[in-house]
This record gives C-alpha cells, structure tokens and sequence, in this order.
C-alpha cells in the first residue's frame, strides 16, 4: 500500500532545497534516499498468462453458434488448453466467456499461426463462425501472487465473473484491500472464489474474480448473508475506496466447458 506519510515526507524534503537553489542560483545536491513506501508491489513472477475472451452473438445466431462449437471446439483444443467456455445468463444478453491458458506469449504467438493455418478449424469451424457474431474483445491477464486456479467442488451450479475496474495505482495501492474483501467472502463460504486475474492488457487496472455457487438462488441467499456480516462489510468498504466501477455475469458452463 501506498505510504502516504512517506510520500507527503519526500515532498517537504524536496521542496525546502529547491527552494534554497532558487535563491542562491546553485543546483542542491539531494541525499535522499528512495522511499521504500512507494514500490510498485511485488512483481509478476510466473510466465503463465490466461487470455480472456468474450464474444457477442447475433441473437438469431446464438443457438446455432453453441452448437457449432460443441462440435469443432477439438479442433481448437488440439493447439492449446482451454479452461472454461461459459454461455452468460444475466449481465449480458447473447455472449459467452472463455479462458485460454498459455505459458509464454512466445508460445501463444506459435499456437495463433498454427491456428490460422489449420483447415480443418478455419473451414469447418471459422468460416462459419464469425458470420454469427457481432464483436470479439480479448485480454490477457495473470493471476494474483495469492490466488491459485481452483476448480468447482462439484459439476454443475452456476459462474460468476464479477469484473473490478479500480483507480490508476495498481496493486501497490489497492490490493491488499481488494484481497481481503474477496478473502473475506470466500472464507466465510458466501461463495467459492476458483480465480482472481489481474489484466496486463485490455482495459488497465482491472481485476477479475470468478466465482461458484450451486444455484442463482443459493447465490443470492449467500449475497444476503455477506451484506449482514460485518467482517464482510468493513472489508469491501475498504476495497470500495480504490474502486471506479464494477460488472459482475452470471453464467453456465457449456457442455464442452472443462471447468464445469
């Protein structure tokens, strides 16, 4: 976090010998030393990246397009993992979401030619695709250092990708307070938090977190409890502060979904 009397301190040593200089015509040299308040963070230190994708469907078309998919998604899956495929239920009308695993983006850049040069995908799956949809939107992002990607205690239930557009600051500032309000629910069982992601690219200082839930209606009896629980409370009132907007879909996972 950002350590405001440090910063506040830096300034008033700045400014005394700059005035001083000013004064006497001679340039002050400075002994001061960088405040360790002020760091960035902690550093990205896995090379494993997961591409977030959603695309929006022709409503006409979106029967035809997931089934199209349950079809020929192999001849996708041949290049590279896929985590999850979800169609949205509620946030959203005629979209689906999906995660994309890569270790390097070295081997992402290799997997899209091999991809496009593929003609089994591009006849039989991408010719026929992009037709029915309207638009694509992409970004890549990591997981937090704190998080782990879990999967559902159980198949079957219900997703939600509740997505976190904070102030500029980056993590230094807000992500202690964005770890304890997701920490808090997810600990106190008003939902099973499988992943929190930090974009890299794509819309800056965005966070996302993907929940589980056994049903709509058990996730929205478990909204009720978190909004009666203090701890909970006190937590997201913190994360709040760093916060600009937020969007949150309710989704199911698609039959050929390996997360599901």
């Amino acid at each position: 976090m950002l350590n405001l009397r440090c910063a506040l301190r830096s300034a008033a040593l700045l400014r005394a010998p700059a005035a001083a200089a000013a004064q006497s015509g001679a340039l002050p040299s400075s002994g001061l030393q960088p405040c360790a308040g002020l760091a960035i963070g902690p550093q990205q230190k896995q090379s494993t990246f997961y591409e977030l994708r959603t695309y929006n469907i022709r409503p006409d078309q979106t029967a035809a397009f997931l089934k199209l998919t349950n079809e020929k998604i192999h001849l996708r899956t041949a290049h590279s993992e896929l985590l999850g495929f979800w169609n949205v239920e509620y946030g959203a009308m005629n979209q689906v979401f999906h995660i994309w695993k890569y270790d390097s983006y070295s081997q992402r850049a290799g997997v899209r030619a091999a991809v496009a040069q593929d003609p089994s995908w591009v006849s039989d799956f991408l010719s026929k695709a992009i037709p029915m949809l309207t638009s694509q939107d992409n970004a890549v992002a990591y997981l937090v250092p704190w998080c782990t990607l879990r999967r559902p205690p159980q198949e079957g239930g219900v997703f939600e990708l509740v997505s976190f557009r904070m102030r500029p600051g980056g993590p230094a500032v807000w992500g202690h307070s964005f770890q304890a309000a997701l920490t808090s629910h997810d600990a106190s069982g008003y939902g099973k938090l499988l992943g929190a992601f930090h974009n890299e690219y794509g819309q800056l200082n965005t966070v996302h977190a993907l929940w589980w839930f056994e049903n709509a209606d058990k996730r929205a009896e478990l909204r009720q409890k978190a909004h009666n629980d203090a701890r909970v409370v006190a937590a997201v009132r913190e994360s709040v502060a760093h916060l600009d907007s937020q969007t949150a879909r309710l989704m199911y996972a698609c039959p050929f979904s390996p997360m599901k």
